[in-house]
């Protein structure tokens, strides 16, 4: 506080202090606002992604500071006192803007005469003719100001000055502005929702990786920390909220409006992307009761939500997991609140702003009569991930974004142990397998795929940042760093996080002080490894990839190779490694116990991995190794017998693990793929989750290829045998589906029967869904649908129906009031097999008021999973490319998921051709779309070979065990 007043202070002396200004800086918003997207549009030759292996040479590094997308290192930021008022309701140009003003506190480290500070699509007032107004804080003489300008392309404010700035000095700068309160999901944006028929509105934030510049001018880097002192200017009837708490409000009076002003305490030192503000008339719970009561803990959300209690759930488990952390840390929370908001436009899963986390209403919000035990999962564990962020992350954090990989990668990975400390029943700890660790290695089996670790100079521009939030650095980050707690044990990377954490609070890291810390606990533990923790680790993140073990069980030798989906593929991502790992494998034999060894070359031998005649040996056991495994064909069918015989045998993730394994070493042509369909022969007998959605992913491939030839018949056919008895089995155990099965796990394998059983004709399944809904339909006020089932009825229903069960799903969608059961509608919606159907859904993507610009990837992606819909989302995404780059860029789309998505079937040459002519003609905007569009047309030449190659014997295959006897 004190210092905040000095600021106050030293402004009002050093800085030319104006008004802020009305309708013609307003104006001026607008023709500046338009020139920087003109700007925009035509982007200059850039440095290629690092991750595409068809980049140009590189052009020469810019010669002028500003024209670099680092920041110089002679300027380091104090603090910020920050004032934003933005205004809820339409300007006379129909425009929502915000006003505001920022003083930032800057220490000059290295004499200069430039001072680069980033402002991106904000309209600066001038003062004097410039676009800001210094001050000194120590007695030195102000430089005058020679010149100052906005430098678009690298999106900063540069001013010049006529004399250096002394080192060892510190300085303000002082700006004003007016910014576009726009509904881009990035920066300080609008939401927008309606409540009992009145449209209202939300300012709320979102700045990683790099859009806080859009709120205010600041130096963007996550290792430009500083402390925050903001003040809101909001409407009577709204509520202001920040990272810190706030004093009391206050009635002001400003150009003739009635407001009221918040202030909010000093935030803790911390990186921009960290920052957070809404305003808004939401109300919220809290329980006065909770373990933390030094903490104040608040659910925010629309006030009907709250009213009904939606909030409830994720109060009840914040509590917990803020213990669990702590414990897990041996470091207390550091803030005195835990604020979580539900927003109802919101581009990510939810944001760690430090004490004000924001989340989409589906993330944070829970009805039990409504939402389903996977909606349920999904806030536990974003909940978790957020809050393991309050430290690992926030009080530390990474120097750069080239390291975002041990940041979201470790949150992910002790989000589960955060998860399964306040529902130890769901089996957290094993559910990492499938929703994390399955799904990233079929994407980092590509060519194209990149390192977990980038160097710092190949992650310069937004998009090379924004290219980072994908699948490697969240799933693969959590399992290399799962697996590194299993070979070390958790106690001992526990420890090693605690004194990670003691030693580099309130500052920035790289991912080597964890490594140097994780091996002081292991030494301290006296755990022998034979090589260090980081000559381990850093073969693992610093090369793409993993491997696959092979293991002769006649003789003992093991092999370890770099897996490809497409062996023939080109890897020309060089490796000081050469690809090659120290792989930790653990392995049982029949009956035996579990045993380790260290594989640290390309081959071995290990004589205790000899089997006598009968029998078996599976490895990786519980898949806690990031690695796939083969065998000798002996083994294979050993496992197989095994499977058929007493499946129960062998760990249910290693069943799960023997189909993926299978499967996939099949596309690389390293075993016959009818072994790897012979992997789902037992499912007849299986009841276990993990086994069945592993494997219905896996199958989900040969429909992706198969389902518009031939082979689709004989392959329904079988798989409806298959489910069948898992059909009956949910039957019986749910008393003819009256009943909720009690395990987590069995809840979500009902749905996999249902839904697997309705889509290949199993008898009574259509029956079943269609009538439910029906029942709904006829009395819409009242749905008896189970919760859990509400999806896969809502899509069996819509596919089975036409235009009248589409239209009546939309307007359920259009009037839910819970954000679950909305998302539910809207997948299902995509169901229909009516094309016209589907081309009007797209069309509604494009309309933020019927489909939000949050929801837009995810419903074309659904749309394209449809058979019917993939070319029909194709040719729309192509044809309306311009307007979702330009209309839908920035934070509100996932360009790389979108392509990903509407890419899943092409397996022709034809496809292929199109892929390639669609980068040629969007060569100049393809932004973070870029790394997804070479693993497209990666795996679709992949595919084309597998086809080609494969068709035949699969269609023999599925045709002969769909004719067999049970």
């Amino acid at each position: 506080m004190g210092k905040g007043l000095f600021i106050s202070k030293a402004v009002a002396v050093t800085c030319v202090v104006a008004a802020i200004s009305a309708v013609a800086t307003i104006i001026g918003l607008a023709v500046v606002y338009a020139k920087e997207k003109t700007k925009n549009e035509v982007t200059p030759p850039t440095t290629p992604s690092p991750t595409s292996p068809t980049s140009p040479t590189t052009p020469s590094p810019p010669k002028e500071p500003w024209q670099r997308y680092r920041l110089p290192d002679s300027l380091v930021p104090v603090s910020y006192e920050v004032k934003l008022w933005p205004w809820l309701e339409p300007n006379a140009d129909g425009m929502y803007i915000f006003k505001g003003n920022s003083t930032v506190v800057f220490k000059c480290v290295k004499e200069t005469d430039l001072i680069i500070i980033h402002s991106n699509k904000l309209n600066l007032t001038s003062f004097e003719g410039h676009q800001a107004a210094l001050g000194c804080l120590n007695g030195a003489t102000v430089p005058s100001l020679k010149k100052s300008w906005l430098e678009i392309p690298t999106q900063y404010l540069v001013v010049q000055l006529n004399s250096p700035l002394i080192a060892g000095s510190t300085y303000t700068l002082f700006t004003e502005f007016v910014g576009e309160l726009a509904d881009d999901l990035g920066g300080f944006y609008r939401s927008e929702y309606k409540e009992d028929g009145v449209i209202k509105v939300v300012a709320t934030t979102q700045m990683q990786p790099t859009d806080a510049r859009k709120a205010f001018p600041c130096f963007d880097e996550p290792a430009m920390k500083a402390v925050f002192y903001i003040t809101l200017i909001h409407p009577h009837g709204t509520v202001a909220l920040s990272n810190a708490m706030n004093y009391n409000p206050v009635n002001i009076t400003l150009d003739g409006h009635n407001l009221i002003q918040t202030r909010f305490e000093p935030t803790e030192i911390m990186s921009t992307y960290l920052l957070a503000f809404v305003v808004c008339d939401f109300t919220f719970t809290t329980n006065t009761t909770n373990p933390h009561a030094d903490v104040l803990i608040r659910i925010w959300a629309r006030r009907k939500a709250i009213e009904e209690g939606q909030g409830n759930y994720a109060l009840e488990k914040t509590g917990p997991i803020l213990t669990f952390f702590e414990n897990y840390y041996k470091s207390p929370y550091p803030l005195n609140k835990s604020d979580q908001i539900a927003l109802p436009d919101f581009s990510a899963g939810a944001m760690e702003n430090w004490g004000l986390i924001t989340y989409r209403e589906t993330a944070l919000l829970y009805n039990p009569g409504v939402s389903s035990n996977g909606d349920k999962e999904w806030v536990a564990t974003v909940i978790s991930h957020e809050l393991a962020h309050m430290w690992f992350g926030n009080l530390v954090t990474t120097r750069w974004w080239n390291d975002l990989w041990l940041n979201e990668g470790f949150a992910t990975y002790v989000s589960y142990l955060g998860a399964n400390y306040a529902e130890p029943t769901w089996n957290m700890k094993d559910l990492i397998v499938l929703n994390e660790i399955i799904g990233v290695m079929t994407v980092d089996a590509l060519a194209s795929s990149h390192p977990l670790s980038s160097k710092e100079e190949d992650i310069l521009k937004p998009e090379d940042i924004s290219a980072l939030f994908d699948s490697i650095t969240y799933s693969k980050g959590a399992a290399v760093l799962r697996m590194l707690s299993e070979f070390i044990t958790e106690a001992v990377f526990s420890k090693g996080l605690q004194t990670y954490l003691e030693e580099f609070k309130y500052k920035n890291t790289v991912y080597t002080d964890l490594w140097r810390h994780l091996q002081m606990a292991v030494d301290e533990a006296g755990i022998k490894l034979q090589h260090s923790v980081e000559t381990i680790m850093n073969r693992w993140i610093l090369q793409m990839g993993f491997p696959v073990v092979t293991i002769n069980t006649k003789t003992g030798r093991i092999t370890q190779n770099h897996f490809l989906l497409d062996p023939d593929s080109v890897v020309d991502t060089p490796s000081v490694y050469n690809y090659e790992w120290f792989v930790p494998i653990t392995w049982i034999k029949t009956g035996g116990v579990e045993q380790q060894y260290w594989l640290f070359n390309k081959e071995a031998t290990n004589t205790n991995m000899t089997l006598g005649a009968n029998d078996w040996l599976v490895a990786n056991l519980d898949m806690k190794g990031f690695y796939r495994v083969n065998y000798d064909s002996e083994n294979w069918d050993r496992l197989l017998t095994k499977l058929s015989s007493k499946h129960q045998d062998i760990p249910v993730i290693n069943r799960a693990q023997i189909i993926d394994d299978a499967f996939n070493l099949a596309r690389a042509k390293m075993v016959d793929t009818t072994l790897a369909l012979r992997t789902t022969k037992f499912l007849n007998k299986e009841v276990e989750y993990m086994p069945w959605e592993t494997a219905s992913r896996n199958l989900n491939y040969f429909f992706l290829m198969f389902d518009r030839s031939e082979v689709y018949g004989p392959m329904q056919a079988y798989l409806k045998k298959q489910v069948t008895p898992l059909f009956n089995y949910f039957k019986e155990l749910t008393v003819n589906w009256t009943k909720i099965p009690e395990k987590h796990t069995d809840q979500y394998n009902q749905v996999n029967a249902i839904s697997k059983a309705c889509s290949t004709g199993v008898e009574g399944c259509e029956e079943l869904t269609t009538g439910w809904f029906r029942e709904w339909m006829n009395n819409p006020a009242k749905n008896n649908i189970s919760a859990n089932l509400k999806y896969t009825v809502y899509c069996s229903a819509i596919a089975a129906g036409g235009v009248d069960e589409w239209d009546f799903a939309w307007s359920m969608y259009k009037n839910a009031t819970i954000a679950s059961e909305a998302d539910k509608l809207m997948s299902a919606l995509s169901c229909t097999k009516q094309p016209w159907l589907l081309n009007r859904y797209l069309e509604y993507c494009l309309d933020p008021k019927k489909i939000r610009k949050q929801d837009a990837t995810s419903t074309i992606v659904s749309i394209a999973r449809n058979s019917i819909g993939q070319p029909l989302a194709w040719d729309f995404v192509r044809a309306k490319w311009d307007h979702l780059f330009n209309d839908y860029g920035g934070a509100s789309m996932s360009f790389g998921g979108l392509i990903n998505g509407v890419t899943q079937r092409f397996s022709s040459e034809f496809e292929y051709k199109q892929l390639l002519q669609f980068k040629e003609d969007n060569a100049g905007q393809l932004g973070s779309a870029a790394p997804s569009l070479e693993q497209a047309l990666e795996r679709t030449e992949a595919n084309m070979k597998w086809v080609a190659m494969n068709k035949d014997q699969v269609l023999q295959w599925f045709q002969s065990e769909a004719s067999s006897p049970v």
